[in-house]
């Protein structure tokens, strides 16, 4: 059975959804999005995608017409719509339907779009460990477009995965123009060392919510973490190595450019984190049965 998408203010069958060719977000990548979760009928963190979702557009100058919690209520509909109790989520907002030019004085109303599937797998062997290759692209430097803005301009993470596939590998390590880790493709990064967890500073890459949310399970579980700048050999000499994002969840990765990473499986502290997050999100999360604030 086809999905049911919300876009251009209604919802409607996936095999009739569709955006104008002149829409900015098609022509120059300009717009925003969010990826989000939902597990036994919860949206994990909601509210905090949707505020993220509101500080790449201020950061982007993109005006929005709905408040966050009208927009918290159209992805609770289209999950409701779709009978979602495990899935993903992705809300885009792309600036509309404008010229050819850039000027963004063109566009009208800014298009929403929200899709709700069943469960996604961003990599078949995300539980017993993943391969990972560093990535000759480097990640732009903060003066050119903030990591923060959760932007459609994605071609930089595109590149890298394109390599990670001609390389054999399940994913792509991005180092920033200082030559230190960055990000994955579409993942956050965190090394395992004698001093606990450590992750680079979000000054190079996107401030993730799962990210975020390892965080406060380290501290909860005490296992001291840092946010600090590290390099290669700090990766490939790391006990064990994780990436994270809300499509992948947490996933341990077992060798880095054919080293292996640890004793090549899952680790202790690694393995503690997984265990933690999977029981964080699900038990807690805005209900899709109800309506936000209710």
């Amino acid at each position: 059975m086809s999905g049911v998408v919300y876009v251009s203010g209604s919802f409607k069958p996936e095999s009739q959804a569709s955006v104008n060719v002149l829409d900015h977000g098609l022509l120059y990548g300009d717009g925003v999005f969010e990826g989000i979760r939902a597990y036994g009928g919860r949206v994990f963190k909601l509210e905090r995608h949707i505020d993220r979702l509101f500080q790449s557009a201020k950061a982007l100058r993109l005006p929005l017409t709905q408040t966050q919690e009208e927009l918290g209520e159209i992805v609770l509909e289209t999950c409701r719509r779709n009978a979602i109790v495990d899935g993903y989520i992705r809300l885009v907002i792309t600036r509309g339907r404008g010229d050819l030019g850039l000027d963004p004085r063109s566009c009208g109303t800014p298009e929403v779009i929200v899709i709700a599937r069943p469960q996604i797998a961003l990599y078949k062997e995300s539980s017993v460990g993943v391969t990972v290759v560093t990535s000759s692209f480097r990640r732009p430097a903060p003066d050119t477009v903030s990591p923060s803005i959760k932007s459609l301009n994605y071609i930089n993470n595109v590149l890298a995965r394109i390599e990670a596939n001609d390389r054999g590998a399940d994913e792509a390590l991005l180092l920033d123009a200082n030559g230190f880790v960055a990000e994955a493709s579409a993942d956050n990064v965190f090394i395992v060392t004698d001093k606990g967890l450590a992750t680079p500073p979000t000054a190079t890459n996107l401030s993730g919510i799962t990210r975020e949310t390892v965080i406060e399970l380290a501290g909860e579980l005490g296992v001291a973490c840092q946010e600090r700048v590290f390099n290669l050999f700090e990766v490939w000499t790391a006990r064990e190595l994780f990436i994270c994002g809300t499509g992948a969840e947490v996933v341990p990765v077992v060798s880095v450019d054919g080293r292996t990473i640890g004793h090549g499986a899952i680790g202790p502290v690694t393995r503690q984190i997984v265990q933690a997050y999977a029981r964080t999100v699900r038990a807690t999360g805005t209900p899709i049965g109800v309506t936000v604030g209710q």
